[in-house]
C-alpha cells in the first residue's frame, strides 16, 4: 500500500531519540524478568554470559532494525516492502510476525504491568510493608488469584498507555519518557543504597558479581542469550518503528550503544537492589516472576520513610513498564494506521479492544482459567512460550539475514554513516560480519533450545 500521503510523527531531538528508544529497551525486563533468571541461572556467571551475548546478539540487531527503520521511514511490514529490492522472497512477512508477537506479548505483558500498577496502590494502603516472606507472598497470590482485579487493572492499564499513544509520537511516547526515565534511575539508586545497607548484603553482592563457572551449563549460556535478546525489544519491529521517527543526522551505533549501556546499568542496579534483600530475608533467588513483587516490600520495611518511598517505586517500576508497552503498541498502531489507512485514533482504540480480548485469557490464568491448558501450559505461558521461543527468535535471524545479506553493504553502509556524514567504516564491517555470521546462528541456537529440540 502507498502510505505517503499520511504524515508521520517523529522525536524532535537527541535526547528525545534515546530518552524513547531506552525507554522501550528498560521495561519490567530489567526490574522484573532480569533478578529472578539471574537468581534461577545462578547469579554472576549468568550475568557475564548475558553481556557478552548483549554485545554480539543484541546490539546489531539493534542497529539493523533502526537503520532499516529510519531508511525506510514506514511501519515494519511497509519498510521490509521498500527496502527490499530484489522482491524474490515475502520478507515483509517478518513484520507480520511481529506484528503477532507484539499482540502474543502485550496479552501477557499488560497483566504483569497491570500487577504491578495495583501495587502502587496497594503499597498506598501500608498492608504490603512487612520483611515476613509469608505476609508479602500471600499479598501477591492474593492479587493473581482474584479474577476482578485482574481483568480491571489490565484493562486499566491498556487504557491508560491508548491514551498516551493518543497524544501522537512527539507529545505523547517522547514526552513521556524524557520526563520519566531520568527519575527512574534516581529512584533505583535510592533503592539499592538502602539496599546495601542490609546484613547479608555482602552476601547478595557476592551472588551477582562473585562468578561460579560451575554453574555455566548450555542451558544456563542460552537462557542469557535469549534474555539479551527479549530485553532490547528486538525481533517484534519495535525499534523498526521507532527507527523510522529517527532524526536523519542521528548518530545510530552511538545511540544504540548508549541504549545498551544505560539498560545493562538498569539491570545491573536492580540486582543491587533486589539481591542483598533476597538473602537478608531468606527469599529463594529462583523465586520466579514474583521475586520483586515480594521482596521490595522487605526491603522499605527496614528503613524510615519505608512507606512513601515504596510507593514511589511502584510508581517508577510502572513508568518502566510504561515505555516498553508503548514501543509494542505502536507496532499494531502505526502497522493498521498506515496500512490501512485509518486514523491513528481508530487504530489505537482497535489495537486497545483486541487486547482486552486476548489480554483477559492471560489475566484469568490464576483464577477462572487455570486449569485451561494447551500443550501442557495455560495461556499466559503458551503466549510467553510462542513469542519469546518462536516469533522473536525468527524474526531476529530473518531481520539480520536480511539486512546483511538482502538489502546490501552499499546501502546498509549509506544509511548506517548517515550517506558518508560519518566516519564509522569499521563500525559497519564489525557489524555487518555480527549479522551475516554470528548473530543468526546464535539466535538459532536461542530458538531450538526454547523449542527443546535439544
Amino acid at each position: 500500500m502507498n502510505n505517503n500521503n499520511i504524515k508521520r510523527g517523529g522525536f524532535s531531538s537527541s535526547f528525545g531519540v534515546l530518552a524513547a528508544t531506552l525507554g522501550s529497551a528498560v521495561g519490567l525486563g530489567n526490574i522484573w524478568k532480569f533478578p529472578y533468571l539471574t537468581g534461577a541461572n545462578g547469579g554472576a556467571g549468568f550475568l557475564l554470559v548475558y553481556l557478552l551475548a548483549t554485545l554480539v546478539i543484541g546490539l546489531p540487531v539493534m542497529i539493523a532494525e533502526i537503520t532499516m527503520g529510519r531508511a525506510a521511514k514506514a511501519n515494519p511490514i511497509s519498510a521490509l516492502q521498500k527496502l527490499d529490492t530484489q522482491k524474490r522472497l515475502p520478507w515483509w512477512l517478518i513484520g507480520v510476525a511481529g506484528l503477532a508477537a507484539a499482540f502474543l506479548i502485550l496479552s501477557f505483558y499488560s497483566e504483569v504491568v497491570a500487577w504491578v500498577f495495583a501495587y502502587v496502590f496497594k503499597a498506598m494502603g501500608g498492608s504490603l510493608l512487612s520483611s515476613d516472606r509469608h505476609v508479602t507472598e500471600a499479598a501477591f497470590s492474593a492479587l493473581t488469584t482474584d479474577p476482578v482485579q485482574s481483568l480491571l487493572w489490565q484493562w486499566c492499564v491498556l487504557f491508560f498507555i491508548g491514551g498516551i499513544l493518543l497524544m501522537g509520537v512527539t507529545k505523547g511516547i517522547e514526552g513521556i519518557a524524557k520526563k520519566l526515565m531520568p527519575i527512574l534511575f534516581l529512584l533505583l539508586l535510592v533503592l539499592c543504597a538502602v539496599s546495601l545497607t542490609l546484613d547479608k548484603a555482602g552476601d547478595g553482592l557476592a551472588f551477582l558479581f562473585r562468578p561460579d563457572f560451575s554453574k555455566v551449563s548450555s542451558g544456563v549460556i542460552l537462557t542469557a542469550m535469549g534474555l539479551a535478546f527479549f530485553k532490547l525489544s528486538l525481533g517484534m519491529g519495535t525499534m523498526m518503528t521507532y527507527g523510522s521517527y529517527f532524526r536523519d543526522d542521528q548518530n545510530i551505533p552511538q545511540t544504540t550503544l548508549r541504549v545498551m549501556a544505560a539498560d545493562l546499568c538498569v539491570s545491573m542496579l536492580a540486582g543491587i537492589a533486589i539481591f542483598p534483600a533476597v538473602f537478608t530475608f531468606g527469599f529463594a533467588p529462583a523465586a520466579g516472576p514474583a521475586l520483586v513483587f515480594i521482596t521490595i516490600p522487605a526491603v522499605f520495611s527496614q528503613i524510615p520513610g519505608g512507606h512513601l518511598l515504596m510507593v514511589a517505586f511502584f510508581i517508577l517500576a510502572s513508568v518502566a513498564a510504561t515505555g516498553a508497552m508503548l514501543s509494542l503498541l505502536e507496532v499494531p498502531v502505526v502497522i493498521l494506521h498506515e496500512r490501512l489507512h485509518i486514523s491513528r485514533t481508530r487504530a489505537t482504540i482497535l489495537s486497545i479492544a483486541i487486547l482486552m480480548v486476548t489480554g483477559s485469557t492471560c489475566a484469568l490464568t490464576g483464577s477462572v482459567l487455570a486449569d485451561f491448558k494447551i500443550a501442557g501450559m495455560n495461556l499466559f505461558d503458551l503466549f510467553d512460550f510462542l513469542s519469546s521461543n518462536v516469533l522473536l527468535p525468527l524474526g531476529g535471524i530473518l531481520l539480520a539475514l536480511f539486512a546483511g545479506w538482502i538489502w546490501g553493504r552499499d546501502q546498509f553502509t549509506a544509511a548506517l554513516s548517515n550517506h558518508g556524514q560519518l566516519a564509522n567504516t569499521r563500525t559497519i564491517s564489525v557489524v555487518l560480519f555480527l549479522l551475516r555470521f554470528i548473530s543468526p546462528v546464535l539466535i538459532l541456537l536461542v530458538m531450538l533450545k526454547g523449542l527443546n529440540l535439544f
